[in-house]
């Protein structure tokens, strides 16, 4: 593993933007598979949700609240604007950051993104099996929460598509073998 680790890392390196991108929905795993990744590159993870809450101050269901979601995108712009500048890191970006176009383009640039997929009935599971997710995640429809990931999936998985250099299904998955999953798909000779 640490030579694969270490391919992965030079391979990074050395192609656009220079960071490992996690993409996807709420409840995916992208911040708990890449603190595996961080750790396992020795490269720092950035969560954008986590570092917009820590610029404002407060969690994003108290954004959404108080500012609606255009301004929280506006900040998870700049957020990213930001992140695209560095390299060596691994980023767990929010489920809904493909939505804007200048975002995509920001995610693009900042390195290779890969898509971590799951059904919507697992990722409601994994959502409401997470204490923290409610209290810091605003519902972003009026639906039932099945529905409205149904709903967010159909219109963000073409954006999580087109984006994706690499698509890794979660399903059924531990972390650390999501983890090497990804590392797999970055290492083979024909990845972006």
């Amino acid at each position: 593993m640490p030579e694969l680790c270490a391919r992965v890392a030079r391979r990074l390196a050395a192609v656009r933007g220079g960071n490992l991108v996690l993409i996807g929905y709420r409840g995916c795993g992208k911040s708990a598979v890449g603190a595996v990744l961080a750790a396992r590159l020795g490269w720092p993870l950035v969560d954008s949700d986590q570092r917009i809450a820590a610029e404002a101050g407060r969690a994003i269901r108290a954004l959404f609240a108080a500012e609606g979601e255009d301004a929280f995108r506006d900040r998870e712009t700049a957020v990213l604007a930001a992140l695209a500048q560095a390299r060596g890191q691994v980023l767990s970006v929010g489920g809904g950051a493909v939505l804007r176009p200048a975002n995509r383009t920001l995610l693009r640039a900042a390195g290779t993104c890969v898509w971590l997929t799951a059904p919507a009935e697992e990722l409601l599971a994994r959502i409401a099996a997470d204490p923290a997710s409610a209290e810091q995640r605003p519902p972003l429809t009026g639906r039932a929460p099945l529905d409205e990931v149904r709903h967010l999936l159909a219109e963000r998985e073409p954006l999580y598509a087109a984006l994706a250099d690499h698509v890794i299904d979660t399903s059924g998955r531990a972390v650390a073998a999501v983890a090497d999953a990804v590392l797999r798909a970055v290492a083979a000779p024909d990845s972006a």
